[in-house]
């Protein structure tokens, strides 16, 4: 009985102290599961049930290493934060495996997947056809972000005559008021540019920016950085 009553105590206290590492961490361990929380989650899990069927292992050591695996995991969040250049390392890189219509093998290959599994992942965003894809991003959780073909978007411009517009991939310019110079260079733009643009929307630095992002054609979309949301008038 004893030993029954052992597990059951440890069972109750990791159930609850997961629990509270969980929402402490915030919701990227289950929503955006990259390979490095994939990681986190299965070594995490494996410290625990050991604890669990270890009677040498109680209440406190097991506290313990939740406690130490959760302030690793948290001091690695706030190096993504700070040196973004991390990120690529601990979270990995979007790929772009389909552009302008055309599969990109190289990154195929590099990402080590084939084209069945990419129709699959299309075909979770009811994307039948490769041929109904203008871009495809291999993003880092194992997610397809597609933008399809013009005459294949919602509302089908074909049922509405509707003359197709060439379609094209917007650039993240700026995030978290820092410049993303590689972004700007395949967009085929400057950062001098870049520059005069945010001035003619009244910004003095590009540290007053908090996302920008570029779409030939369009007009440069700023948001701010904004510390409250704005209070919304009776």
């Amino acid at each position: 009985m004893d030993s029954y009553f052992h597990i059951f105590t440890d069972t109750i206290f990791g159930f609850f102290a997961l629990f509270l590492l969980t929402k402490l961490l915030g919701k990227t361990q289950i929503s955006q599961l990259t390979a490095f929380d994939f990681i986190s989650a299965v070594i995490l899990g494996e410290l625990v049930g050991n604890a669990l069927f270890d009677k040498d292992t109680g209440i406190a050591k097991m506290a313990f290493v939740i406690a130490l695996w959760g302030v690793l995991l948290y001091s690695v969040e706030m190096v993504v934060q700070k040196f973004k250049g991390s990120r690529f390392i601990l979270e990995g890189k979007p790929s772009l495996v389909i552009h302008k219509g055309a599969i990109i093998r190289e990154e195929m290959k590099k990402n080590k997947i084939d084209v069945s599994e990419l129709q699959h992942l299309l075909r979770a965003k009811d994307v039948f056809s490769i041929q109904e894809v203008e871009y495809a991003i291999l993003e880092t959780n194992g997610h397809v972000s597609v933008m399809k073909k013009p005459e294949y978007q919602t509302p089908n411009k074909k049922d509405l005559n509707v003359y197709p517009e060439e379609a094209f991939l917007p650039f993240t310019l700026i995030s978290d008021g820092e410049i993303i110079e590689d972004n700007v260079k395949e967009a085929g733009l400057s950062k001098d540019w870049l520059h005069k643009e945010i001035k003619k929307q009244n910004y003095n630095n590009v540290e007053d920016v908090f996302y920008a992002e570029y779409t030939e054609g369009k007009k440069l979309f700023l948001s701010p950085f904004r510390n409250k949301p704005e209070r919304v008038k009776d």
